[in-house]
């Protein structure tokens, strides 16, 4: 009965994730106390209580990796001979590496915290932005972004999230300019999102050596389960592997509908830790369960069933 564990990216971020499990577990409340003192930030008033850094890419991307790694501790006696591989959208390649070992967990606190800063820093002056699009087949999109790259727009396809569901990323002009245009190509929905980076393009070019050199200090060539790139679909577990693959992944989309779909035969499950937002895409991706955990009482049930 082989699992894959599946870690959720930004925008899944939410004021009071993690409190149950804060509450009720020593282990957690170590894992807060540990990512308050790396990044100098109390974590769990950033989590719990109303803020306007929460949604602040710096801080997100830490709290997100935070809330899905102390999940998957909680489960991991349970699950620790049955995970075939790890896989996470974006950000949540990163929880991934910090679950199979191959980043230690403050570590990866700390890296994640510097990825979303050095995107800020690439996106400041570029006024960059994304945006959903509902109901376009892959090619539609990919053909109309590249006529108007030809014409000096900035707009590429970022996330391949599921039949008929793409994230774009570019220019936030660029972007509201065309929400008309792409409507008219067929589009259910055209919504810009309340990020201020793009993610998975070009625009983050210029970050991706000083980004490459802390991802080496950081990797370490121990890696419990094989990791599913975003940037290919397939699997890696070497350090070397994942040096090239996270820095290409900053400007390259993240093929997520391809990951699911070209690596489910070989399990029976997935278990997504410290969200549900996958569980809601992965219902269009795969006959497989998808099993949300979140809640201490949600992951008690779950430790309890055979």
């Amino acid at each position: 009965m082989s699992k894959a564990v599946i870690f959720p990216g930004q925008g899944s971020q939410s004021i009071g994730m993690g409190k149950d499990l804060f509450e009720n577990s020593t282990e957690v409340k170590q894992y807060f106390e540990q990512a308050s003192e790396i990044l100098k930030t109390d974590m769990a008033k950033l989590c719990f209580e109303e803020n306007n850094q929460l949604n602040l890419t710096q801080y997100t991307q830490p709290a997100i990796l935070l809330v899905s790694f102390s999940v998957f501790s909680l489960i991991l006696p349970k699950i620790k001979d049955k995970i075939a591989f790890g896989l996470g959208h974006s950000l949540g390649e990163f929880s991934a590496l910090c679950a199979s070992g191959a980043l230690d967990f403050g570590q990866a606190i700390s890296l994640v915290s510097k990825r979303g800063y050095l995107m800020e820093e690439s996106c400041r002056e570029k006024s960059a932005g994304m945006m959903v699009v509902l109901g376009l087949e892959d090619g539609i999109l990919e053909e109309f972004c590249e006529k108007k790259r030809n014409r000096g727009l900035k707009i590429w396809c970022a996330n391949y999230n599921g039949d008929g569901q793409m994230v774009l990323a570019g220019s936030r002009e660029d972007l509201s300019a065309l929400e008309v245009e792409i409507k008219g190509l067929g589009a259910k929905r055209a919504l810009m999102l309340p990020m201020s980076v793009a993610s998975h393009c070009p625009i983050l070019e210029g970050m991706r050596e000083d980004f490459k050199v802390l991802l080496d200090e950081a990797l370490r060539d121990s890696f419990s389960f094989p990791i599913i790139s975003n940037v290919n679909a397939k699997p890696y577990r070497t350090k070397n592997q994942a040096l090239e693959l996270l820095a290409q992944q900053l400007v390259s989309p993240v093929l997520y509908k391809q990951s699911i779909r070209e690596n489910d035969a070989g399990i029976d499950g997935f278990i997504e830790c410290g969200g549900n937002v996958l569980k809601g895409l992965n219902k269009r991706l795969s006959q497989k369960e998808t099993i949300s955990l979140q809640t201490y009482a949600e992951i008690q049930d779950f430790l309890q069933k055979d």
